[in-house]
């Protein structure tokens, strides 16, 4: 296997491919921030105007270079490859992606990844933290059902977690009476969530020290130089902030605008709005939108 097919993120030492962990930390950040609601023409961007290398060690991105990172199914692990994208992570980035494109007019090849449940990758479990998993029980019987259950339940063929259980049924309905109670009251999409203070970023302070005392004493064409710019992106990516809550309430207000209270599920609103649903022991869900919005509601 050739190095320079290799993914970003990942490295050939002794003939083994390794994380290479700087990159496969902005390859994670990628995947956040496109769930976040980044574009990717703005992700590009942001990478471009840090200098931060892509694939080919150019620092140039564009829409396309950023898309065929979030689509490149070696992220999830194989006889190669080391798991880099958890798989519910990596099967919302491929709903979103499916959304866009259909509201683009764009068509996209068939991938099975794309191909989930609403809920996959989206609801948490209020105890422990795990993500939940969709389960089938009495399959092929007359008795057969899905519940979706904590990653924890049962670990090591033991109860770990005894966060409630839930059926699709009971997550559409739950989520049908948060939705009525926006589109009955509206105006509160435009309450404007609180913000979490910057993080004090000492290793990005410390190399820009660096670099600054290197420059102050005209040493521009020292190995040295591009080595310390290439680590100062790095740590001001990790801990970059990107302030996109007026964004995603336009979008909120877009998806609930002109509609009737609802009487069914409506998939496609679910997939546009929610951003994680947490799971609570007392018969409870907490709604977290995509614009910081959170609502409760009885399953």
């Amino acid at each position: 296997m050739m190095q320079r097919h290799m993914p970003m993120g990942y490295k050939l030492m002794d003939g083994k491919i390794q994380f290479d962990e700087p990159k496969a930390a902005v390859v994670k950040r990628i995947f956040s921030d496109y769930l976040s609601g980044i574009s990717t023409s703005a992700l590009a961007k942001q990478l471009t105007e840090m200098s931060f290398p892509n694939a080919n060690n150019k620092a140039s991105w564009n829409h396309g270079s950023v898309g065929k990172i979030l689509e490149n199914v070696k992220y999830l692990g194989d006889e190669f490859y080391p798991q880099m994208i958890e798989i519910e992570i990596f099967e919302r980035v491929q709903d979103r992606r499916k959304e866009r494109c259909e509201q683009l007019g764009r068509s996209i090849q068939p991938n099975s990844a794309s191909h989930q449940y609403p809920f996959s990758g989206r609801l948490r479990c209020g105890e422990c933290g795990e993500s939940y998993r969709r389960y089938i029980e009495h399959c092929g019987k007359a008795s057969e059902r899905s519940l979706w259950k904590c990653k924890r339940y049962i670990y090591k063929n033991r109860v770990c977690c005894r966060c409630g259980f839930l059926s699709d049924e009971q997550i559409e309905k739950a989520f049908l009476e948060v939705a009525n109670r926006i589109l009955t009251r509206i105006q509160v999409l435009d309450r404007k969530p609180k913000k979490e203070p910057i993080p004090n970023n000492t290793e990005f302070n410390r190399l820009d020290q660096q670099i600054k005392e290197l420059e102050a004493e005209g040493l521009y064409s020292s190995k040295e130089l591009p080595a310390l710019i290439f680590k100062r992106a790095q740590a001001l990516y990790k801990t970059a902030q990107i302030d996109d809550a007026d964004y995603n309430a336009g979008k909120m207000k877009q998806s609930f605008s002109g509609r009737e209270p609802l009487t069914e599920f409506d998939e496609q609103l679910f997939l546009q709005v929610v951003k994680q649903i947490t799971v609570h022991t007392d018969h409870w869900l907490v709604f977290e939108f995509i614009n910081g919005l959170t609502m409760e509601a009885g399953y």
